[in-house]
């Protein structure tokens, strides 16, 4: 069988910590309290991997966060890290490319306010080989003005029983068994899409892989130490072993572009501009946002297909730390390590709007 609950079975809390985030807010600092905590389940006495989440503001001032990157409101990007033996597991739950934020896009606590939320995060991890999990928030918090300070919270410990204390399961039950063992072809495939969106769609696929070519080439014709002020707004401070990521990044985007049989699926209503499955290559959901895109230029149909290639674990494994054109810069400016795992800088990178040589 596939096992899809693997907190299910014999998970035993080893300890449990209480860590400080720091948020900042429109009249400077403050402090906000983040704990986690498993869940026991009363009926059968053990606990069986939901989590207990809460976010504190112990401060006498309101302090305001971004709402996705709190799982309040839904766990659509990677806010854990999570590690067993030291490995860190594959989030499975969804990533999406969404515009700069806006006011609405804020959570504000009021001093003293609290908010807690029970999480399954084996909805949204692989919780598949048992042994002793650590669980931590692991998010930058931003202000209206697009500083960040980034949240470490002490691990939450438990041991989980996972789907290896079972019998192996069968090839033929997995869905996913043999993806990519037999070429299926470069011609796109659409799911829930018109016959005009798919004519829309094949252009912009071929302007990624233009897009995807150009960056391809930048890396090919340059070196760590001659880069030009296109690389260092995107990705930063370059060394040699981060102008070699960015290479083996971009190659990989190419090639998927190229050769990979690319699956999009326009049956999203949501205002995002598309979301990825990180560990389900080549599908792309792209949601209205992307419909109201330019084909080409900043934040377009071309440069949002390149964003969720990179999120891909097969291509380049991107995470979303910032959203938007003043973050990417930002973040390239300050953490240029994070800079080059943020898809976003990928597709400003890319789409090189405005052009710099």
């Amino acid at each position: 069988m596939k096992y899809l609950g693997a907190f299910a079975l014999g998970t035993t809390l080893l300890a449990a910590s209480i860590g400080q985030a720091v948020a900042a807010n429109q009249s400077g600092s403050a402090s906000l309290q983040v704990q986690m905590a498993p869940v026991m389940d009363k009926a059968v006495g053990d606990y069986l991997g939901t989590v207990r989440f809460t976010m504190r503001n112990p401060s006498d001032q309101a302090v305001r966060v971004l709402k996705w990157q709190t799982p309040f409101f839904g766990v659509d990007a990677k806010l854990f890290e999570i590690t067993v033996g030291g490995e860190e597991v594959a989030y499975t739950g969804r990533m999406i490319k969404r515009g700069e934020p806006t006011a609405r896009d804020y959570l504000t606590l009021r001093p003293g306010e609290a908010r807690s939320i029970d999480l399954d995060l084996s909805a949204f991890y692989n919780f598949a080989k048992s042994g002793q999990y650590e669980v931590r928030y692991d998010e930058f918090l931003f202000d209206n003005g697009g500083r960040a300070k980034r949240v470490n919270t002490t691990p939450t410990v438990m041991w989980v029983d996972g789907s290896d204390q079972f019998l192996a399961q069968r090839a033929e039950d997995d869905p996913y068994f043999g993806l990519g063992v037999k070429a299926l072809g470069v011609t796109p495939t659409f799911t829930k899409c018109t016959t005009s969106q798919q004519s829309a769609l094949v252009t912009a696929l071929n302007s990624a892989d233009s897009y995807a070519g150009n960056a391809k080439s930048y890396f090919g014709s340059h070196s760590y130490s001659s880069v030009t002020a296109r690389y260092s707004t995107w990705f930063g401070a370059a060394t040699g072993s981060r102008y070699t990521t960015g290479k083996n990044h971009f190659d990989a985007i190419q090639a998927a572009f190229a050769t990979k049989p690319i699956t999009v699926d326009c049956g999203c209503k949501k205002t995002y501009y598309a979301y990825v499955y990180p560990t389900q290559p080549y599908k792309i959901y792209v949601c209205r946002a992307f419909w109201n895109a330019p084909l080409t230029g900043t934040d377009s149909r071309a440069g949002t297909l390149i964003h969720e290639m990179s999120h891909f674990n097969a291509v380049a494994g991107t995470d979303d730390h910032v959203y938007g054109q003043i973050g990417a810069k930002s973040l390239a400016n300050t953490n240029p390590d994070n800079a080059l795992d943020n898809a976003d800088n990928h597709e400003y990178f890319s789409e090189n709007t405005p052009f710099q040589n």
